[in-house]
């Protein structure tokens, strides 16, 4: 078998590129060879700073839990795929043995085995070894591509069903970054009736009313939370139904529980500081619902089927390539937020 090359991150702004052992399966595992992954906003953090939430770097890791490949070798036990068959792979391991596992909230796993967290390898490498039953089978008219950006779909249809998004409602979504438009798409899909995205940079926005964004209000340093409010107010017609903050800063959660309607609901699905300061009482005597949402739960099958069927359409959701070689360049583009879906190709030869 080929060498097994890989991104491997050493602390804040120091990424790799070395081989790696080819990792040895266990009888419920698969071996996939590589083909695509996604840079996500939390492997930004990781390279930008040495951390990303409770997760720190405290020895080299591999990078990247946005992937598809194929698979090249099965263990002994599987037999819900076969070498050669095409997937998407969901980025955990979760214990299946605790309280969570077994209520089938997986994503709560105390001991979940995360990709590119501690003591799990990320993909962001030539081959990488999984449980077999959180590597999906892709439908054919799905491209590797697509493959790879299912994981951050899945997060974002999580989002929208822990929000209870219904048909007709008002959705706000702050943070136009790549979770906040997969966010719109989904809840466009769900049956929302209006979607406005904020967002502080412009560029942003525009992609946003390509892909799923009635109308956007653009964020300025200064501009007070009073002021965002009543831009929303204006902009959407009335107070949003549903609010989720996809941007995790602390003057976002301040909006959010101010301008949501009451009775209504505000989703987080960012992850922001460890402690912030909101108007929590605001929106208690109201009773809006303020609910978090981490990471995915049963919903990579459904978003494989809206990306099949055409529900959901991530080909323009998608906007920059880079080659293995090529993995702090691609980083320091998401860094800038001048792209909205980084795809790096594993394979891809570089010849600059």
């Amino acid at each position: 078998m080929a060498a097994n090359i890989a991104a491997v991150l050493h602390g804040p702004y120091d990424v790799r590129i070395e081989d790696i052992p080819v990792p040895e399966i266990a009888n419920d595992e698969v071996l996939v060879k590589m083909d695509c992954v996604g840079i996500c906003g939390s492997d930004v953090k990781m390279y930008t700073t040495g951390a990303c939430g409770a997760e720190v770097v405290s020895e080299p890791i591999v990078l990247g839990h946005e992937g598809a490949g194929v698979i090249v070798k099965i263990g002994s036990r599987v037999s819900s795929l076969e070498v050669g068959d095409r997937v998407s792979i969901e980025p955990t391991q979760p214990c299946r043995r605790c309280e969570y596992c077994k209520l089938g909230r997986y994503n709560l796993c105390a001991a979940p085995r995360y990709c590119s967290t501690t003591g799990a390898s990320g993909n962001l490498c030539h081959y990488y070894k999984h449980v077999a039953d959180f590597c999906h089978k892709m439908p054919d008219n799905l491209s590797m591509e697509e493959g790879a950006a299912v994981q951050p779909l899945a997060i974002a249809m999580h989002a929208c069903n822990r929000a209870g998004i219904r048909l007709g409602q008002r959705v706000l979504i702050l943070g136009a970054g790549p979770i906040g438009i997969l966010c719109a798409m989904t809840a466009r899909a769900m049956g929302a009736s209006a979607i406005l995205m904020t967002d502080v940079v412009q560029s942003r926005l525009d992609t946003a009313r390509e892909l799923g964004a009635d109308y956007t209000l653009l964020v300025k340093r200064d501009t007070s939370d009073q002021e965002m409010v009543d831009g929303i107010v204006a902009r959407l017609g009335g107070q949003p139904d549903v609010t989720i903050d996809a941007c995790a800063y602390a003057s976002a959660q301040r909006v959010a529980m101010l301008v949501t309607k009451t009775a209504g609901v505000v989703l987080v699905v960012g992850i922001g500081d460890s402690k912030v300061e909101v108007p929590l009482t605001q929106a208690l005597i109201r009773e809006v619902d303020v609910r978090g949402s981490y990471r995915i739960v049963n919903t990579y099958p459904p978003a494989l089927a809206a990306v099949s069927s055409g529900a959901i359409n991530l080909k323009k959701f998608i906007t920059d390539h880079f080659p293995l070689q090529k993995t702090k360049e691609a980083l320091d583009l998401a860094k800038s937020g001048n792209a909205m879906k980084i795809i790096i190709h594993v394979h891809k030869i570089d010849r600059n």
